[in-house]
Order: structure tokens, then C-alpha cells, then sequence
């Protein structure tokens, strides 16, 4: 029971720490994706594979010695674990880039802990909280260490699914009203379990205490569509900006696959 009460007061300090500090935004971004609560099964493990690439996007690098994003290529193996239905521990590794300035490159890695209901994939409403922590390069950010705390809420209202994930950069610094706000939101549309297609917005407002002007946010809008196969998953999709502040078009590629089946742990 002793043992019991200093494991919650250890997640207890854990989620004081991740909500009273904060995060400035920076451009560069290994992963475009709307989390959607869905986990791998316990005892799973899955490898999704993100690739992003940015034929038109800002020429200035966000911070001094930073990478440019146009013409630049991010991308980054991701390995996830099903350890209970209702959490996933994920390892980010490695990151990557290939640019024009700097030719290829290692960026650093990040950790993912995903606590979600059971069975979102089934729910109508769903929710879940995801919270990464990343080990940066200096020429990603110039912050060693951040990390990155993602509710997820959404509902599957057959054949639309609407998904919400308002998420809050953290860079360790300067209290909560510090922390970057950049939300990401999916409104997809399943023709059948195979094929979706979907609209994808994914924002960055800046700080919560210094909310940027429109013209310096953060504001992309994707087309996507997904394809699940017998070998792997795919999704796909052409992101467009619509501030100055923005890329003016990004790719993305994600392909998923689990590595073994629950059947055969």
C-alpha cells in the first residue's frame, strides 16, 4: 500500500511538471498527423514510418543556425508498444532531415506515452492523452529538451468522424501561460473500413500569454486520403498555407504496419 501511495504521488508531480511549463513554436515538424485515440492491442508492436517534404516553404530558418523548411525532407521511424488497452508507449527514433543547406541529418528523438478509453476505434465518443518528450539537436530546436501534451477528443458518427487534438507545446520554461498552442483538427469520411478521405487543419497560435497576429500563425490545411491493404496502412495527403507565416506546400507520407499479431504473443 506504501508502495502504492509513492507511485501516485510520483504521476501526480509528473502532471504538475508537464502542465506548469511552457513552449515557443518553431516551424520544423517530424510528424503530421491528427492522433485519433486508436492504440495497438496489448502486446502489439507497430512501426509507422512518417515521412514530410516541403517543395515550397519558408526560406528562413525559424531561429539562427535552424533548419530552412523549403525543399527540406523531415521524417522519422515511429516504434509503438500495446501495453494495456488502454496505453501505448511509443519511441521516436531516429529523426531525420535531408536539405539543401545541411544534406542529410540527425535531428534527435522523442518518447510517447498515449493513455486512451478502451476500444476508441469502437466508441462514439472518444478521448485520450498523449504526451511526448523529445531530445533535440541543436539545428531542430534550439531548446535541448521539450516536450509535447496532446488531449485528443473526437466522435465517429458513421460515416464522418470528427477528431480534435488542441495540443500545448512545452518547452520547460516560464509557467503555463508560456506554453504554445497549436491544435490540429480531422474531419474525415469512411467510404468503407478500406478507403477515407479527410480535411486536416494543423495551427500554431503561439504562446497562450502572446497569441501571434493572424498573418504570423501558423496555418496549414491538408487534403488526405487513407487506404488500409492487407501489407500496410497508408495515409497521404498535400497541405497548403494560408498565412505568411507558413509553408506554402508540404507532402506528407505515413506508412503503418504492425509487426506481429496479438494471436501469436
Amino acid at each position: 500500500m506504501k508502495l502504492l501511495h509513492m507511485e501516485i504521488h510520483a504521476l501526480a508531480a509528473i502532471a504538475v511538471a508537464l502542465v506548469a511549463v511552457p513552449a515557443v513554436a518553431f516551424a520544423q515538424t517530424d510528424e503530421i498527423q491528427v492522433y485519433t485515440g486508436a492504440i495497438a492491442e496489448p502486446g502489439v508492436f507497430n512501426l509507422t514510418w512518417h515521412n514530410n517534404f516541403t517543395p515550397d516553404g519558408l526560406k528562413a530558418p525559424a531561429f539562427p543556425g535552424g533548419l530552412s523548411n523549403n525543399r527540406n525532407l523531415n521524417g522519422v521511424t515511429e516504434w509503438a508498444y500495446g501495453v494495456t488497452d488502454w496505453f501505448e508507449a511509443g519511441l521516436y527514433l531516429p529523426l531525420y532531415s535531408i536539405s539543401d543547406a545541411r544534406g542529410p541529418s540527425i535531428n534527435g528523438g522523442k518518447i510517447r506515452l498515449l493513455f486512451a478509453v478502451p476500444h476508441a476505434d469502437d466508441r462514439k465518443f472518444f478521448y485520450a492523452a498523449n504526451f511526448e518528450f523529445s531530445l533535440n539537436a541543436k539545428h531542430w530546436d534550439p531548446r535541448r529538451y521539450t516536450s509535447e501534451i496532446r488531449p485528443i477528443v473526437g466522435w465517429h458518427l458513421h460515416p464522418f468522424d470528427i477528431i480534435v487534438n488542441p495540443i500545448l507545446d512545452n518547452s520547460w520554461a516560464g509557467g503555463v501561460k508560456s506554453l504554445d498552442f497549436a491544435p490540429e483538427t480531422r474531419v474525415a469520411y469512411n467510404f468503407n473500413p478500406k478507403w477515407a478521405v479527410a480535411v486536416e487543419e494543423y495551427a500554431d497560435f503561439g504562446k497562450l500569454r502572446d497569441i501571434l497576429p493572424a498573418h504570423q500563425q501558423f496555418q496549414q490545411v491538408y487534403g488526405v486520403f487513407d487506404h488500409s491493404t492487407k501489407w500496410v496502412d497508408i495515409e497521404a495527403g498535400v497541405g497548403i498555407g494560408v498565412t505568411a507565416g507558413t509553408d506554402k506546400v508540404t507532402l506528407k507520407l505515413m506508412l503503418s504496419k504492425d509487426l506481429n499479431s496479438k494471436s501469436t504473443n
